[in-house]
């Protein structure tokens, strides 16, 4: 039989060898690591983990409102070698610089997702884009042109004149989001439905920027980078290969599992298709079919790491 010193040592080894499993990169059923660069914080302090684990994610950048830092360092506390984190503050009020400095003096390693009721280039949003160069970290935006639902309200908006910010900005590593950056991947592109489906027209202006841009990097994530993907199979296998360096997997998934459980896309009516399915996993399904291996791990793994300056 077991004595009491024999049981409290294999008791700890247990305890140790569980914590370990749960800091240690899982061997992923997508070939490899996969790195979410758009990982929303979630109420629960293993909710993140739940939905990672059943997609397949090894790490997140948690996009954390600067409000809810007790709650981040929870989850960072129990999960430190899961999480990044990227800080999210008011940027409309006069005190956003102070706020959005000291969040990456306390370990933010980037801007986002900033969505507000703003021009992207007004004001707001161009003391964030010089802030974020001065700071040297990476800064997320959502760009939306059409409501979802009545009072919404857009975010972001004037992507088509965005090369100007591009140019006015060098410094700036600006990570393009969302239904305007996404729609915008076709020339035909008019505003004129969130999420247009049909074949790609070459030529559109986020695949124009892409390539013209060293600065300008795509995050792949929600509906609106799923939709883009889903149009045109040709395109999709030419767009990931021509811009393999500048585009980066994020999920921005709000199924509970990994599986689609749970509420997804429910306050986005037309997302409908995204109903019932992961977001993480369906796009991760689509990137694997459209790449070479090398391809996939750079979209997956290697790109974030470096936009984020990730320790491997």
């Amino acid at each position: 039989m077991m004595n009491r010193r024999e049981f409290l040592a294999a008791t700890a080894l247990t305890a140790a060898s569980t914590t370990l499993w749960a800091q240690t990169p899982m061997s992923s059923e997508w070939g490899g690591p996969i790195l979410d660069i758009h990982s929303h914080l979630r109420q629960g302090l293993d909710d993140n983990i739940k939905h990672m684990d059943g997609c397949g994610v090894t790490k997140a950048v948690l996009l954390t409102r600067v409000a809810n830092m007790e709650q981040l360092k929870a989850v960072l506390a129990k999960y430190p070698k899961r999480f990044i984190w990227s800080a999210s503050a008011d940027i409309t009020k006069p005190d956003a610089v102070e706020v959005l400095t000291k969040a990456v003096k306390d370990g933010a390693q980037g801007f986002g997702e900033l969505k507000f009721h703003v021009e992207a280039d007004g004001p707001e949003l161009q003391r964030m884009y010089a802030l974020a160069a001065e700071l040297k970290v990476p800064i997320l935006v959502h760009f939306q042109e059409v409501p979802h639902f009545e009072g919404e309200g857009v975010w972001s908006t004037g992507f088509k004149r965005f090369a100007a910010m591009l140019k006015k900005y060098p410094k700036t590593k600006f990570i393009g989001h969302a239904d305007a950056f996404w729609a915008n991947v076709s020339a035909d592109y008019a505003e004129q439905e969130s999420y247009p489906s049909g074949p790609i027209k070459r030529g559109g202006v986020t695949d124009k920027l892409l390539g013209d841009y060293p600065n300008l990097f795509g995050d792949l994530s929600a509906n609106s980078g799923n939709n883009a993907l889903s149009r045109d199979a040709e395109f999709t296998t030419d767009f990931l290969a021509r811009h393999q360096n500048k585009l980066i997997f994020g999920s921005d998934c709000s199924c509970q599992d990994g599986h689609g459980a749970g509420t997804s896309q429910n306050n986005n009516p037309p997302a409908a298709r995204m109903r019932g399915k992961c977001v993480a996993r369906e796009t991760l399904t689509v990137l694997k079919r459209h790449t070479k291996p090398n391809v996939f791990r750079k979209l997956t793994w290697e790109n974030g790491h470096k936009l984020f300056k990730i320790k491997a």
